[in-house]
């Protein structure tokens, strides 16, 4: 058999001028630097084989490894550990070319045995399609590793080289094989710009700078991740100058940091959407299933003034569960605030004096969004009691179905609108509860379109019929508000498209 004949897509091209490696930082690294987090860090972020479809992982994942295609400062997407990647004409062979001399935090070369061994054990967020439409994965020589597509996938790339999945981030096979999973999330060795020193599980994980990484040596020699839930702790900490970073505040704390000349606030600028799961729509027996009462629920929610409280404006209302910042979104203008309408069609579907619809559970670290959504529906008639849970308990609880009546997501990760069809809207995705054949069949349709004008056409059916069949209430787009503390010159949000997290080596201090 002949070898395969490639392409350099443009995009592909274009990629490789912006990621080439930069020069190394003439300064040895010095200093430290505290990232404050919403959510409690959990030690099995440090294995991405089981990532699941959200962002905040990636915050840890992108510290301590690195993958081969990734999404890298002013690109969706490029190259990372692979200096760089082809595609052959059919669509079906795409083949990395690692960069040399690539060490992990131990010493030992970053292999394309290294990278086919951690594409085959992964089984997070998009792992399915990934086994589906994957034939082989082949180490051709230490530096050369090539993927055998089953039939031509135009979204390979999305879901191996974004945050869409962590299926291209590169373990230390050797390493990992001595230790085993549970000795490897204890003390994890990878590839990117910080190495692990230690933990406290639950509460932070220390890291010093690696001088060998690829792009640079990061310019901060000691980096703390910290897991502080309460939003005003954040805060209070950032203010004493125990924190340089109090990631995603609650409106009235954002508030705060506007009045404090000494604090900087921005918001992220990433992938993400709060919505309203109707976990039993599928349900026959369930008062869910009726198409009226959904609709009442999106025509409870107060998306505006949500905003305005939680986000301080920065939110923009949302039609359907896809970004608007993604490739092949459809654009779609939300329901009307109409309290009234909303109860109305309670009346129609028989509950005219409203209806006991038990549980809220809304995604943990977003109290204001959570509150203000609740009372919308209890304001309506739609009456609910609030269910706090922890975060790790409510995404297992998502993922396993168990979840029911109506709970409150926010989902950030990178991609387009196929991905996220695949995990939420596709009747197979891992956080789907249930679907349509005839969405299924169109999802499945555009996955082997390579003209990106069907695709797009094929995707936005999806989108509308989501709308149609009032299958989600989409509330507002996601724009995560970020304090700075004052120690910092370079604080690098936003720097990465759709992505929500500061670029670590790239973390600069004032001058002391």
């Amino acid at each position: 058999m002949s070898p395969p004949r490639f392409r350099i897509a443009g995009w592909v091209a274009a990629a490789l001028l912006l990621g080439a490696a930069q020069p190394s930082s003439a300064q040895a690294p010095s200093g430290e630097a505290t990232v404050s987090f919403h959510v409690t860090l959990a030690p099995s972020w440090f294995d991405p084989s089981t990532a699941p479809p959200q962002i905040t992982p990636f915050g840890v994942l992108y510290a301590v490894h690195d993958a081969l295609v990734r999404p890298l400062p002013g690109q969706k997407m490029g190259p990372s550990l692979a200096e760089s990647w082809t595609e052959s004409k059919d669509g079906l062979v795409y083949e990395f070319k690692l960069r040399r001399g690539l060490k992990f935090h131990n010493g030992d070369p970053v292999t394309a045995d290294d990278a086919k061994w951690s594409f085959e054990r992964y089984q997070g967020a998009g792992a399915r399609q990934l086994q589906a439409r994957v034939r082989q994965v082949e180490a051709v020589d230490p530096i050369t590793v090539r993927f055998h597509l089953k039939e031509a996938w135009p979204d390979f790339m999305t879901f191996y080289g974004t945050t869409a999945t962590a299926a291209g981030i590169v373990l230390p096979r050797k390493y990992f094989e001595q230790v085993g999973a549970d000795g490897f999330k204890q003390r994890p060795i990878g590839a990117g710009p910080y190495r692990f020193v230690s933990q406290r599980p639950g509460i932070d994980v220390v890291l010093e700078a690696f001088p060998g990484y690829w792009r640079h040596a990061p310019y901060v020699k000691r980096l703390t991740l910290k897991g502080v839930p309460d939003s005003t702790t954040r805060l209070t900490m950032l203010k004493s100058g125990e924190t340089d970073y109090a990631l995603f505040l609650d409106g009235p704390e954002g508030e705060a940091v506007k009045r404090d000349p000494r604090l900087t606030l921005t918001a992220t600028r990433h992938a993400s959407i709060f919505w309203i799961e109707f976990a039993d729509q599928w349900d026959p027996k369930s008062p869910w299933s009726d198409k009226r009462l959904r609709l009442a629920v999106n025509y409870a929610l107060d998306r505006k003034g949500t905003n305005e409280a939680a986000c301080l404006g920065f939110c923009p209302p949302a039609g359907v569960i896809v970004p608007r910042v993604m490739d092949f979104a459809l654009q779609v203008p939300p329901l009307p605030y109409d309290p009234g309408k909303a109860k109305q069609l309670l009346a129609e579907a028989g509950y005219p004096n409203g209806l006991d619809a038990g549980e809220f559970v809304p995604i943990p670290g977003f109290s204001t969004v959570g509150d203000a959504a609740l009372n919308n529906l209890n304001a309506a008639g739609i009456r609910m009691r609030m269910r706090p849970m922890e975060r790790a308990a409510f995404y297992a609880a998502w993922q396993e179905k168990k979840l029911r009546g109506l709970f409150l997501v926010a989902v950030g990760n990178s991609g387009n609108a196929a991905s996220r069809v695949e995990a939420f809207i596709y009747s197979k995705g891992s956080y789907a509860y249930g679907g349509y054949p005839d969405l299924d069949e169109m999802f499945l349709q555009q996955g082997r379109e390579r003209d990106p004008a069907k695709r797009e056409a094929i995707l936005h059916r999806i989108q509308q019929a989501t709308v149609d069949r009032v299958m989600f209430a989409p509330l507002m787009d996601l724009r995560g508000l970020i304090a700075i503390g004052p120690r910092l010159a370079d604080h690098t949000m936003n720097t990465i498209p759709m992505y929500p997290f500061p670029v670590y080596e790239d973390i600069r201090l004032k001058s002391q």
